[in-house]
């Protein structure tokens, strides 16, 4: 994987944990205090659909991103570290399964078409690459793990993946923002109002939290990182 010249990856680490915090916070105020909560079981059926974006977001975006940063920003051992990569994707992925089931109960309960847009067609397959990807890293990696010359060879391809998969969550999370906001908006919302812009602010955080984990993940560090993501093919 190339490096980024003259570019550490510590002040993107730092940032992206602050861009993954107000991401949070964001698409939080937004579900609750604009869009009326979130519930699985609700006359209002727009209770349900709002613990989509709030999953997927918390999901492969922010818990995504901080699985990916944890091979080379913890300072503990690899085997540690390790561990930590695999229990954040794997969260990652519950809390995809669920925001995905909780958009298509609010579709058959409200009567709306399923996949029907670009948005969930891409969504369906990241979260299918995610569980190919995790799979792939437990069985080769943790356990029972491959040869050390089959994971140092699939080692590139399993990071060059993981950043594709990460980048392709953070662009359905875009398609997914904004097909909301047109819908509401051609619902009667306000196009310069608050919630429109609160919306876009969001949409805005989530990109630059997604270029700030990316380069995390491609600059070097300050120093030679031992424990860094060569090392996985040394476990």
């Amino acid at each position: 994987m190339g490096r980024l010249v003259g570019v550490t990856a510590a002040p993107f680490t730092y940032a992206s944990h602050v861009l993954g915090l107000a991401a949070a916070v964001l698409v939080l105020v937004w579900c609750i205090n604009f869009r009326g909560g979130l519930a699985f079981e609700a006359t209002n059926k727009n209770l349900i659909f709002n613990i989509h974006p709030v999953l997927m977001l918390i999901g492969f975006i922010i818990l995504g991103g901080e699985a990916i940063m944890s091979y080379r920003g913890l300072p503990w051992s690899k085997e540690v570290k390790k561990l930590i990569h695999l229990i954040l994707h794997g969260i990652a992925i519950v809390l995809g399964a669920v925001g995905i089931y909780a958009a298509f109960k609010f579709h058959n309960e409200s009567g709306i078409a399923n996949l029907y847009s670009l948005h969930s067609w891409l969504g369906l397959g990241t979260i299918c690459l995610y569980g190919i990807q995790w799979i792939f890293g437990f069985v080769t990696f943790f356990f029972p793990g491959a040869a050390p010359n089959i994971r140092r060879d699939a080692l590139p391809w399993h990071v060059l993946l993981g950043l594709f998969v990460y980048i392709l969550a953070v662009a359905t999370a875009q398609l997914g923002l904004l097909e909301k906001l047109t819908f509401l908006q051609s619902s009667g919302l306000a196009k310069y109002g608050t919630e429109a812009y609160l919306v876009n602010f969001t949409a805005l955080v989530v990109v630059l939290l997604g270029t700030s984990v990316v380069i995390s993940a491609i600059a070097p560090v300050h120093v030679e990182d031992a424990v860094g993501y060569s090392s996985i093919s040394e476990s």
